[in-house]
């Protein structure tokens, strides 16, 4: 049994974890834990209703199968959840707990739900319970830390088992059935050699087999590893295998023995390239990381890594791209080799190899969708062909498949702390290249985590214009998702940090989003005034076509108010704002608007004069729906007019212009003011 039947690559949803077949022993814990399942728990025992999921553990060392055996048993009973398989892995590579936010992230986005950006760990927690409240699912939570970020994903109904994985007991979560794992019985053991070295090799000296399964504790990692090392030398011997390591028996467990054995007969490069991967960020490896981490081509990586997965050193996950894992139980051991036989400089320089090829190719990502922009194109062909993508599909593919890598890339670049420059470039580039594939509603959760980020960096390197640019897209995303309150706190911060920073950008669109909140949270007053203070800054800079935009914000305000005279008065504004600047959409938009408040405000005639100008300056700018729906206006103040048919007259118009559109019920917009601060992802460094 090897432990390469479930996939640790984030979180999957999966009818199937292993294929039959593969999977070697444990037929005893096997046939355990589905009779587990049947049994009865406590609390039906006690005639209660059982109120959680029935939580199933296989504890075990690192090594020991632990992972397999869940995969397998998954596989075994999935087809009695209807609603397939979920999957986690709950710690880093390097033994860190994974933030239970983002485990139920990735678990909501499984089951294809909606994941509010920047939800807390107990919102998001409990919309996945409500999300699993009426689905029979099973879930398989990996390598967990503890008892707490079990609990933490728990669904409420008794409908849903968890398979958990752990390294020993979960004390605190009631009624769980635990399997501990010891070594495989020596049958098993056998099998899964003769996979590698062939069985005359094992049945010509079946004694010294048996010995080779004893010092390796019949652990299947260190088996696989073992095997491996036989599978490259057909003329070794089995039992010089196992006095080799019998020699050695008092020097750590069973499962560092043969690794160190298997690292030392490897050549000097490939080594090299071994220890470094445990720099690799989640754990994941791709050849062009591989190729950064070592200074080697991509080729010759790829051929590297090819043969770490034959020697069992790595796995080869089932992926649309050539990708790879670190096995867990290897991490430390390489990281170990790493810290002793590699200068700090020199890992250093390999993490900074990484993250500089990691931005070009994110660069190249991106690039590739700018079809119309020649200096997109002259800076994809300067690249070497190896980090250019064939076509924009390719791209995104190749983003989606390594996000998860990508965004722990960030992650650990940040937290290394001495590469923040670096940082600072993979950020901006990941931020455009998922806002160019994916689109910024769609990117917002990951966008909301890497924009908290490179405040970290701004804050820790006292950055404070791009500590501005953060906040003010982590306030977007907040304003987005209803949290108003949080919003406003931090547009106020992001005033402070522009003003700081000396960055008119900044502190204008921080004070207009600031009035923006306050409008949101039904104080016009303030939200006027924001938007005045908005415009002295725009006025005395000269910038007149956002000063024409914000005096219909401010008009907007009172609007809302019900100051009807100071808002006729800004639109009137806006109008000329709008006609000096040449702008004629927006001037139409503006006259549209003023007719509107004019029919507030009880001045129907005049209502009339302004849409029929705005009808007018809507034909000039071959605004169609903007015909439309100011005929529909028209008809309306004229029905109030006691015009009938006149009001009958516009409306067939408006019913020509938008066609069966109209007719289906798609409405004419109510206000048609743009709005400047939908989301608006600003880059988080100016270099390329």
């Amino acid at each position: 049994m090897t432990d390469q039947a479930v996939d640790t690559d984030g979180v999957k949803l999966s009818e199937d974890t292993s294929a039959e077949g593969q999977f070697l022993g444990r037929a005893r814990e096997l046939k355990e834990l589905r009779a587990d399942i049947e049994r009865a728990g406590l609390d039906t025992i006690a005639g209660r209703k059982a109120p959680r999921a029935r939580v199933l553990l296989i504890a075990g060392k690192p090594g020991s199968g632990r992972s397999a055996l869940a995969g397998e048993l998954v596989r075994q009973v999935a087809d009695r959840y209807d609603h397939g398989v979920l999957r986690a892995r709950l710690s880093e590579p390097d033994g860190t707990p994974v933030p239970t936010e983002r485990t139920a992230r990735e678990l909501l986005t499984a089951l294809e739900l909606p994941t509010p950006a920047g939800a807390s760990e107990d919102d998001l927690s409990d919309i996945l319970r409500a999300a699993l409240a009426d689905r029979r699912a099973l879930l398989l939570l990996d390598d967990a830390a503890d008892a707490e970020q079990v609990d933490a994903l728990l669904p409420d109904t008794p409908d849903c088992l968890v398979v958990a994985v752990s390294g020993g007991p979960l004390t605190g979560i009631a009624d769980v059935r635990p399997c501990t794992l010891g070594g495989l019985d020596t049958k098993s053991a056998l099998e899964l050699l003769t996979r590698y070295t062939g069985a005359v090799r094992i049945t010509v000296d079946p004694l010294a087999a048996e010995g080779l399964v004893e010092v390796c504790r019949a652990q299947p990692a260190a088996l696989t590893l073992a095997g491996g090392w036989l599978a490259a030398r057909p003329q070794a011997a089995v039992a010089d295998l196992a006095k080799h390591l019998h020699a050695e028996s008092d020097e750590g467990t069973a499962l560092s023995r043969v690794f160190r054995l298997v690292y030392g007969s490897l050549p000097s490069p490939a080594a090299r390239i071994l220890r470094l991967l445990s720099l690799a960020p989640a754990g994941l490896v791709d050849p062009q990381t591989a190729s950064a981490l070592a200074g080697c081509s991509v080729n010759g990586a790829r051929a590297t890594l090819d043969d770490f997965v034959t020697a069992g050193l790595l796995r080869a996950l089932d992926s649309p791209l050539p990708q790879y894992e670190v096995p867990g139980c290897l991490h430390p051991l390489l990281h170990a080799l790493a810290e002793t036989q590699d200068r700090p400089a020199e890992l250093q320089l390999a993490r900074a190899r990484m993250l500089e090829r990691t931005v070009r190719l994110l660069q190249s990502c991106r690039a590739i969708t700018e079809t119309d922009s020649p200096q997109a194109k002259e800076k994809l062909l300067g690249m070497p062909s190896s980090l250019r993508f064939p076509n924009p599909r390719a791209a995104a593919d190749w983003l989606r498949v390594r996000q998860p890598a990508l965004l722990a890339s960030a992650r650990l670049a940040v937290a290394d702390g001495e590469l923040d420059t670096l940082a600072r470039r993979l950020m901006s580039q990941l931020v455009r290249a998922m806002v160019a594939h994916f689109g910024t509603q769609a990117a917002a959760p990951e966008l909301y985590g890497i924009h908290s980020l490179v405040l970290d960096v701004a804050e820790r390197r006292n950055l404070p214009r791009e500590q501005a640019a953060a906040l003010l897209n982590l306030a977007d995303l907040d304003a987005q998702t209803g949290r108003t309150t949080e919003a406003l706190a931090r547009y106020r911060a992001a005033l402070d940090a522009g003003r700081e920073a000396n960055d008119p950008y900044a502190t204008g669109r921080a004070m207009e989003s600031v009035g923006c909140a306050h409008q949101e949270l039904g104080d016009y007053d303030r939200a006027a005034d924001w938007f005045g203070r908005a415009l002295a800054q725009r006025l005395a800079r000269d910038e007149r076509a956002e000063a024409a935009r914000l005096y219909g914000r401010i008009a907007a305000a009172h609007t809302y108010a019900g100051r009807y005279g100071e808002a006729l008065r800004n639109w009137r504004a806006a109008v000329a704002g709008y006609r000096k600047n040449g702008d004629v959409p927006a001037q139409a938009r503006a006259l549209s608007e003023l007719a509107r408040v004019q029919e507030y405000a009880g001045r129907p005639e005049e209502s009339l004069l302004t849409c029929h100008e705005a009808v007018e300056w809507a034909r000039r700018a071959e605004d169609v729906r903007l015909q439309a729906a100011l005929q529909l206006r028209l008809a309306d103040t004229l029905d109030r007019l006691g015009d009938p048919a006149s009001a009958a007259l516009h409306r067939g118009t408006a019913e020509r212009m938008l066609g069966e559109e109209l007719q289906e019920g798609d409405p004419a917009p109510e206000s048609l003011e743009h709005d400047a601060n939908a989301c608006e992802i600003r880059s988080t460094s100016a270099e390329d």
